[in-house]
């Protein structure tokens, strides 16, 4: 396993596979690595025949700068968890080698609308600084395929727009979201969880699947009230909500009578840890609100 650090190097490598028709898979992470990630690369595996992981904390996403400097820095164990896994390359830039500028002055992507939405709405530039990461990284590596987790969905969403609209050649393979036997979400940030906090953490996951069984069986639900009783459970389990949303789970839009399939969008504080969880449901057509 090849663990580079400068671009000039990545891209001799990258070039020399691409000679040898190469099919190659890129998985974008900001390390910490836990299951999900390895989920990703598991499959990676099986669909590639070379693997890049790249792990670039990337400060243009964070709206803090003690978020960015705080985020877990774990290369070291990141890389043993890869080398079971039979990976080819480990792409981990220095800031001043991936971003030649500073950060206002650097040349950035962004995607309109799914930008400033939902998550958006809260973390302005957030979903820049991912378009601009993800833009470069296709760049740099020019995958043949690149996997992404649906826990991120929105940033799913975007990446199959950014694609579509810079007519990448790549294709996006999205990952089931890996859950402990509790149900919690795999994120990065669960590290941050004090004891207590992760007994209650796994109360998102409930919450979700209890608004989607009254999503999916009442026969006049109002999507206004479920969602001020997710916030409800959310307060009484010891949440703070930040952002809870029902949408189409194609496009991200409000649901209309064509919408099919929905997706219930909740991010909430506990304690000092911001934690995002979603859950899709097939729309029953007999019970569609009015």
């Amino acid at each position: 396993m090849l663990l580079v650090k400068k671009i000039n190097i990545l891209q001799q490598q990258i070039q020399s596979w691409k000679k040898l028709g190469k099919r190659i898979a890129l998985v974008p992470t900001m390390g910490n690595l836990h299951d999900g990630h390895l989920m990703m690369v598991k499959k990676a595996k099986k669909q590639a025949d070379v693997v890049v992981v790249s792990i670039y904390i990337n400060p243009m996403q964070f709206n803090s700068q003690d978020d960015f400097k705080n985020y877990p820095r774990t290369i070291e164990n990141d890389c043993e968890k890869l080398k079971h896994f039979d990976i080819d390359l480990v792409f981990s830039p220095s800031n001043k080698s991936f971003y030649q500028n500073d950060i206002e002055k650097q040349t950035f992507v962004e995607v309109p609308e799914l930008s400033f939405i939902m998550e958006g709405i809260n973390r302005p530039k957030h979903f820049r600084g991912v378009s601009t990461v993800i833009t470069k990284l296709f760049n740099l590596i020019q995958p043949n395929i690149a996997f992404f987790g649906e826990k991120d969905y929105q940033q799913l969403q975007l990446i199959y727009k950014l694609i579509n609209d810079l007519s990448f050649n790549i294709k996006i393979i999205p990952v089931s979201t890996v859950r402990a036997k509790n149900g919690l979400a795999l994120s990065s940030r669960n590290n941050n969880l004090s004891i207590d906090e992760l007994k209650i953490a796994p109360k998102l996951y409930n919450i979700l699947k209890e608004a989607k069984l009254k999503l999916t069986t009442l026969e006049n639900k109002n999507e206004d009230i479920i969602i001020n009783e997710i916030k409800n459970n959310l307060l009484i389990s010891g949440f703070i909500p930040d952002g809870v949303f029902i949408r189409d789970a194609d496009n991200l839009n409000q649901l209309n009578k064509k919408s099919k399939r929905a997706i219930i969008l909740i991010s909430a504080w506990l304690g000092k840890t911001r934690l995002i969880d979603n859950l899709i449901y097939l729309i029953n057509t007999k019970n569609k609100s009015k």
